[in-house]
């Protein structure tokens, strides 16, 4: 294992909106890391909505027109993020108007009139999309509505490019696409194998860690409220949007971490998380779910399904309790 350690490449990229990080241990090439890239632009070129040309803007496009063929990639994740919305526990993946409109991280963000947050309420349905499997085509059946799957995208990616690595034999390594982070086979520069993963401190800039949490292979996901924000009229709002009400969900949460095998899947049991306020009691930690880590805007750190063993404190203002 120290000599495999010995040896890594890494290199950092743009794209999805943030800073891409690959390191991979072992024999990896930077070709490898650059087909890597390729790939996740390949996605983002067809999930994008940041654009005027995708194959999902092509969907947003014809809405109430007709429906759109397109890629089995695309037509398979915006299946499941379909069927995840219509469990209606928060994630949504047609709040693109509601998105679109208070504009929250991005230029020209402000509070909406009340009467525009409604009227947007109406093109969020997701029972009002239709699915063909036969012809993976997409129909969003009113007019004006739109897909955003912003809120998986990034998982899917990450599980794509660890199944590239597999194909190529790289055995470990980090994933990493702007705080989504997918970990490899084991951590070669830690003897006893496992990882490091911090967890970021919603009160301070990126980069300062308030917990370390030691564990083998997994995908670790943050849904925090403090990266994005709109300040306005003496008060804040976050970029987090309940598709209940139109307005940001309020809770005494800043951030949820999970911790998972697959990374689509810790995107959504961190929105399924934050939209309960807390932890559940009948949330499933199983095989591929393995825990959760809570941060509370009064300092609170919560943990979930890991052990005190896995989990040390940074910093010691927070309180730290096992539930």
């Amino acid at each position: 294992m120290k000599q495999q350690a010995q040896r890594f490449i890494h290199k950092t990229y743009r794209g999805l909106g943030t800073n891409i990080y690959f390191t991979a241990f072992g024999s990896a090439n930077s070709k490898d890391l650059d087909d890597s890239y390729a790939l996740l632009k390949a996605y983002e070129s067809a999930l994008t909505v940041n654009q005027d040309h995708s194959e999902l803007m092509a969907v947003n496009q014809a809405a109430g027109i007709r429906p759109i063929s397109v890629s089995d990639a695309t037509y398979q994740l915006t299946k499941l993020a379909i069927q995840t919305s219509q469990e209606n526990f928060g994630f949504n993946a047609l709040i693109g108007p509601l998105v679109k409109l208070w504009k929250i991280g991005f230029k020209g963000a402000s509070l909406p009139p009340k009467a525009e947050i409604t009227s947007r309420l109406a093109l969020i349905d997701p029972t009002q999309v239709e699915l063909d499997d036969n012809e993976f085509s997409i129909f969003l059946k009113q007019a004006g509505m739109q897909l955003d799957l912003g809120a998986i995208a990034k998982g899917y990616i990450a599980d794509r490019i660890q199944d590239l690595w597999e194909a190529k034999g790289i055995s470990s390594g980090m994933i990493n696409l702007g705080g989504n982070l997918l970990l490899k086979g084991q951590a070669p520069h830690h003897p006893d194998g496992l990882w490091r993963i911090g967890i970021q401190d919603p009160f301070t800039k990126r980069g300062n860690a308030i917990l370390s949490v030691k564990f083998g292979p997994c995908s670790a996901v943050t849904s925090g409220i403090y990266e994005r924000l709109l300040k306005t009229k003496g008060k804040t709002y976050h970029h987090i949007l309940d598709p209940k009400t139109g307005y940001p969900h309020e809770n005494n949460l800043a951030s949820v971490t999970v911790l998972t095998k697959r990374s689509v899947q810790a995107e959504i049991e961190t929105t399924r998380l934050f939209f309960s306020d807390g932890p559940k009691k009948d949330w499933p930690v199983t095989d591929d779910i393995y825990g959760a880590i809570f941060v509370t805007k009064d300092k609170k750190i919560q943990v979930c399904g890991l052990s005190p063993n896995q989990v040390s404190l940074l910093d010691d203002t927070f309180e730290l309790e096992f539930k």
